[in-house]
């Protein structure tokens, strides 16, 4: 199974930027997915994207953030701009859809202040 290891969180002020990086192991996932889970909340998509670069983004971050990839590095990204307080969560790259064989990194902490 691939392994994936999110980077580049971190804390920044609103309206900042930041650059999320998701590296896999070996061959990455046929479709990569952000998540999300903010303290006490469940764990959300925020965006996904498939091997030919096709994407889709949750109605809270539309506009703000883009998902692309590099398949030449095995690389999914998430460049998030206009951050607002409410993004403040750990973010996960994992596959779309989620299967119970699935297992989740450590993820990348992402604070953002007001």
């Amino acid at each position: 199974q691939v392994q994936l290891v999110e980077s580049g969180g971190g804390l920044v002020q609103a309206g900042g930027s930041l650059t999320l990086s998701c590296a896999a192991s070996g061959t990455m996932l046929s479709i990569t997915g952000w998540y999300c889970q903010a303290a006490g909340k469940q764990r959300e998509l925020v965006a996904r994207i498939t091997r030919s670069g096709s994407t889709n983004y949750a109605l809270s971050v539309k506009g703000r953030f883009t998902i692309s990839r590099d398949n030449a590095k095995d690389t999914v990204y998430l460049q998030m701009n206009s951050l607002k307080p409410e993004d403040t969560a750990v973010y996960y790259c994992n596959a779309y859809p989620i299967s119970s064989r699935d297992n989740w990194g450590q993820g990348t902490r992402v604070t953002v202040s007001s």
